[in-house]
């Protein structure tokens, strides 16, 4: 496979959001929408993807900034992770966001990252991102899920064929802040919960999100319900800086007089979508906030699990983070 030397493009750079719309709509398929070029200059340089014209929509103004609203909070789906981590209304209303981004990559890849692109990037699985012909490109096989496959940091949940899991820090924390991703395409708007926005392979394995050719996102919407909830946030990765996480946590809790009255909390690194653990919700739902409950969702969290050859350990790792969020928020 021939590495560094990207195929040739088309590359348009509209200033406007109406243009935007227009060429995604034009291209289709055969387009390729970049925000902060992070992911997507990986996948032309390795000629994994091969897109006949790139839409570069990081000079569009309109898709940029964060803002207060009646409802809660929008951000631009162009706004940098370093301005999301640093912006005082994130930090003093929605930590949990600003933990979340602060955990991505690093400061470099943070200043030029968007909220956008972190939350559609595709899977880091190398036999896919590597040109093999798997099942997520349109193959016959899933060269990590065998005998001799390495999977140290594939799936616990849910693989239909695919076990690649998303690599996205920020979209845990979004999917237990019930946060709202706004779709623009040249026929309107639609918004999906961020619960919804994140597609697994039984769904469609060849996409991680419900975007579709032609489709931009635009906005994320954070409602004011989560606002000064208590938060928590932890990433473990094989390295403190640039790694993707073998497995993280996110969760947002209002706490009364020492009880539990509601609760979101979402894993990464387990499943191919941002795992919402429900049942331990329902489960610490009107308990006393303390050691025992922690420890029993803990173990709770991860029922169902069906580790590979090489990711047993995620199972306590999953364990110990969910016990540690709802003991230590």
């Amino acid at each position: 496979m021939m590495k560094d030397g990207m195929a040739g493009f088309e590359l348009h750079q509209p200033s406007r959001i109406e243009e935007v719309f227009e060429l995604a709509g034009k291209f289709g398929k055969d387009g390729w929408v970049m925000a902060g070029g992070n992911d997507s200059l990986s996948w032309f340089k390795d000629r994994a993807k091969k897109p006949k014209a790139v839409i570069d929509i990081s000079g569009v103004a309109a898709l940029k900034g964060i803002k207060e609203t009646p409802e809660g909070l929008e951000i631009g789906a162009l706004t940098t992770l370093t301005e999301i981590e640093r912006h005082p209304v994130v930090k003093a209303k929605y930590g949990l966001l600003a933990d979340a981004a602060r955990k991505v990559a690093s400061p470099q890849i943070r200043n030029t990252g968007t909220i956008g692109g972190n939350v559609s990037q595709d899977t880091r699985c190398w036999y896919y991102r590597g040109g093999l012909p798997c099942y997520r490109a349109g193959g016959n096989t899933c060269y990590a899920d065998t005998p001799t496959g390495m999977n140290r940091e594939h799936t616990l949940f849910n693989a239909r064929r695919c076990v690649a899991v998303t690599p996205s820090d920020t979209a845990p924390a979004l999917v237990a802040l019930d946060a709202k991703m706004v779709i623009r395409n040249k026929g309107g708007e639609k918004v999906v919960p961020a619960e919804k926005f994140f597609i697994g392979p039984a769904t469609d394995i060849t996409r991680m999100t419900v975007l579709q050719p032609g489709d931009v996102l635009t906005a994320i919407r954070i409602p004011q319900a989560w606002a000064g909830a208590t938060f928590y946030f932890e990433k473990v990765a094989d390295r403190e800086v640039w790694d993707f996480a073998l497995v993280n946590v996110a969760a947002a809790m209002v706490v009364k007089d020492g009880k539990i009255e509601r609760s979101r909390i979402a894993c990464g690194g387990v499943e191919c979508v941002p795992r919402r653990l429900a049942a331990v919700e329902d489960l610490i739902k009107g308990e006393a906030k303390g050691e025992a409950i922690a420890a029993m969702a803990g173990k709770a969290s991860t029922r169902g699990a069906k580790p590979l050859n090489y990711n047993h350990f995620k199972v306590q790792l999953m364990q110990n983070l969910v016990t540690r969020a709802i003991r230590d928020a």
